[in-house]
């Protein structure tokens, strides 16, 4: 590639990152009893102290995965907010979260965790390289593709369905938030959660 082309694609790239932060600042605005989160706590602490992760947290419970984002390691977990799980019924979200076989939800949440932890720049970044598109393995073991849409980063499962960066970058202990507006599924028919 030609240096003026890398110039421009560089420059593209920073003054979408900037309208991206810009873009969810204001969607975070309109989420409700949001606190800043310090990067001091783990992935599971500052999800309990978020007040936009309550369902999220009880399923995280449920699937006993709370060892796994408390402990050292570095993760990216793509954080569903309350909103996001509430466009299923609470009847369909309850069924999940009490049923006694962990197995879907385990497969649920993991498929919205990555090992690493990649801040909104490195996604970006990632996207560059990969002429757009970045994809990523999810501790659950299949592909997630993050792409551009606008101004936002969307993340997109093998299905096709969509899930947009919200808040990005809240940088914890053990790893990054990124919080999204919908829940994406690792199956196309989770038989316990469908909208």
């Amino acid at each position: 590639m030609q240096k003026p082309l890398k110039c421009r694609l560089a420059f593209l790239l920073t003054l979408i990152f900037f309208s991206f932060v810009q873009s969810q600042d204001m969607a975070m605005a309109m989420i409700p009893n949001v606190v800043d989160l310090n990067s001091e706590s783990s992935i599971i602490k500052s999800a309990q102290k978020s007040g936009i992760h309550t369902i999220l947290v009880k399923a995280i419970k449920a699937a006993k995965l709370e060892e796994i984002l408390d402990n050292d390691g570095s993760f990216t977990f793509f954080a569903p907010s309350d909103n996001a799980f509430e466009k299923f019924s609470k009847e369909k979200i309850q069924l999940l979260i009490d049923s006694k076989n962990t197995k879907e939800l385990r497969s649920l949440l993991t498929y919205h965790i990555v090992a690493r932890s990649f801040s909104a720049s490195k996604i970006l970044k990632a996207m560059c390289r990969g002429e757009g598109v970045a994809t990523f393995t999810t501790l659950q073991g299949t592909k997630l593709t993050a792409s551009m849409n606008g101004s936002d980063i969307v993340l997109t499962d093998s299905f096709g369905n969509n899930a947009t960066i919200v808040k990005a970058d809240t940088n914890q202990c053990n790893g990054v938030i990124h919080v999204i507006d919908n829940v994406i599924r690792p199956q196309k028919k989770l038989p316990q959660l469908r909208p």
